[in-house]
This record gives structure tokens, C-alpha cells and sequence, in this order.
């Protein structure tokens, strides 16, 4: 073996040991997938979160808006950071791909499944809510979430699109005006307009108010609920002249009281004060920050 073939070999064994090399000084380790990126705790794991984020949101996005990987660690939970996005309704195929998915990465990482929680911030929490009734009412599926909490989400599509509508009638805020336009083009080419069929927009929201269904949350009857929310009546008023009954916020109220009243006995109205701010400093009611880190991760470590 001449001396150029011997170097060429050593820098190579090098280069390999270097990639493969464990990270000693490392409390977790980090696996990234095509679906998500999974972080998991080098000590045994007490609890899996599962996460989905808002409709734009993959994995890393959620990462950098809700800073609760390092007490997560500490607590010894695993997360499981979703890259499914841009959804605010799940079609039944979605459900089940989503379903698949989730029990692969529990099987193949070794990851308890005897306390997994499913949350989601914005339309993300509509999917973990829809998700969760479908793992809940299927048990052969072998996945039964412990608990399931959404953040600030527009749980009522009905809700949705006639607020969109008033937001392009009232023609005050840009930001407002041009989601509003999407929305409604978004419906009308899926799910049509809700005053010729109604049934479709009940089918697929997790809750509508106007005759107070929660038919997609049947199954979730025993499950630990949570309804994170900020009704910032003020910032909504001056920032987008909306008024409290067309935000998020009073659709998770009103949920809220709906599942008491049909004796959903482990719900959680958890709505915050002047805590929803982006990770750019920017002030907005309708963040992941409106969440108590610490809180949401002893609710899922309780026995």
C-alpha cells in the first residue's frame, strides 16, 4: 500500500468515526425524518407530546415558537415535532396517514405509548383534536392519548368563514383582509359555502355553536382536554377592529362550556393574560407562548 492510498483510507476511517461519534455531553438525542423531527430524552421516558403547529408551521418553526424542548428534557418527556401542515380540517385518508405515522415512530423508537399527549397551536390544534377522537374511537389502532390540548384554534368552520367574510366587508386591516380572501377561496373550492351545505363545514370542524356539536369529540370523553387560549378583546379591537365574538378565543369559551354541560368531566379552560407574544418580541394574542410551559408538562406527568 503505497502512502497516498494509506492517508486516503485514514482520513475517511476519520471522517466516519467523526459522523458516528456520540455526543457525550448530550441529554437527548435528535432524529430527523421525512414526516418529523423527534427529540428523546437519554434517561427513561416518563411521557411523549406529540406537536403539530400552526397552518404554515413545520417542525423546526414550532421549535423556535414554543421554547419547551430544554424542560421537556428535564422532565425526561419525549417530542415528536410534526411537519404535517398546512391543514384546518382532516379529511378521513389524512386522519389514518397521520394515525400510521405516529404508531411507526412510537414502534420503531422504542417510545412508550402509556402516556402520550397530542397538542397543536392554531389550525395544528384542530388536527390534534380530530387525531386524537380517531385514536381514542379506535382501539385495535393500539395509540390512546392520554390527553389533548389546542392553542388558540379556529375549531369552528362555519365560525370561520362567515368571519372572513365580515373581515373583507369591514376592509380595516391588510393582513386581516388578504386571509380573509384566501379563506373563502380556499372553502369555496373544498367544502363550498356553508348556507348550502352546512353538513360539510359540522363534518369537519371540532365544534360548531350554532346548534352546539361536538360530535367530533366524542370519543374523547374521558380524555384530558385542554383549551389554551388569550381573549385579548383590546388587541383584537384596535389591531384588527374584531370584536370578541369572532375571535378564536370565544369559539374555545363556549366549547368549553358545551363539553361541561355534556359531561366531559377532564376539561381545562385555560385562557391567559398579556402572555401571547412571537418569538420575534412582535405582541399577538394568537401565539404558542400563551402556554405555561411548566403547567402543561406537570398535567402530563400526572399519574
Amino acid at each position: 500500500m503505497n502512502y497516498r492510498s494509506f492517508y486516503f483510507i485514514s482520513f475517511i476511517i476519520l471522517f466516519i468515526s467523526c459522523q458516528t461519534k456520540p455526543q457525550e455531553d448530550s441529554k437527548f438525542q435528535e432524529i430527523i425524518e421525512e414526516g418529523y423531527e423527534l427529540v428523546i430524552p437519554n434517561e427513561p421516558i416518563k411521557g411523549v407530546v406529540v406537536l403539530f403547529g400552526g397552518y404554515p408551521e413545520q417542525a423546526s418553526d414550532i421549535k423556535r415558537e414554543f421554547d419547551i424542548l430544554e424542560k421537556a428534557i428535564e422532565n425526561d418527556v419525549a417530542i415528536l415535532y410534526s411537519n404535517f401542515n398546512q391543514k384546518i380540517w382532516l379529511k378521513q385518508l389524512e386522519i389514518e396517514t397521520l394515525a400510521f405515522e405516529i404508531k411507526q415512530a412510537l414502534e420503531n423508537y422504542k417510545l412508550p405509548r402509556d402516556n402520550l399527549h397530542i397538542g397543536g397551536f392554531s389550525s395544528g390544534g384542530n388536527v390534534a383534536v380530530l387525531l386524537s377522537n380517531y385514536l381514542a374511537g379506535n382501539a385495535q389502532i393500539g395509540i390512546m392519548p392520554r390527553g389533548v390540548f389546542l392553542v388558540d384554534s379556529p375549531i369552528n368552520l362555519k365560525a370561520l368563514y362567515d368571519n372572513a367574510e365580515l373581515n373583507i366587508k369591514r376592509d380595516f386591516s391588510e393582513v386581516s383582509v388578504e386571509e380573509a380572501n384566501w379563506l373563502l377561496q380556499k372553502f369555496e373550492n373544498t367544502l363550498g359555502n356553508p348556507e348550502d351545505s352546512v353538513a360539510k363545514f359540522e363534518q369537519y370542524s371540532v365544534y360548531t355553536l350554532q346548534n352546539q356539536n361536538v360530535s367530533n369529540l366524542r370519543n374523547l370523553k374521558n380524555t384530558k382536554i385542554r383549551l389554551y387560549t388569550e381573549p385579548d378583546s383590546l388587541w383584537w379591537k384596535e389591531n384588527r377592529q374584531t370584536d370578541f365574538v369572532n375571535t378564536n378565543a370565544y369559539q374555545i369559551q363556549e366549547l368549553a362550556k358545551v363539553l361541561n354541560q355534556n359531561e366531559f368531566e377532564k376539561v381545562e379552560y385555560l385562557p391567559s393574560h398579556q402572555k401571547g407574544y412571537r418569538s420575534n418580541g412582535n405582541r399577538h394574542p394568537h401565539s404558542w407562548s400563551i402556554i405555561n410551559q411548566n403547567d402543561l408538562l406537570d398535567w402530563m406527568l400526572d399519574p
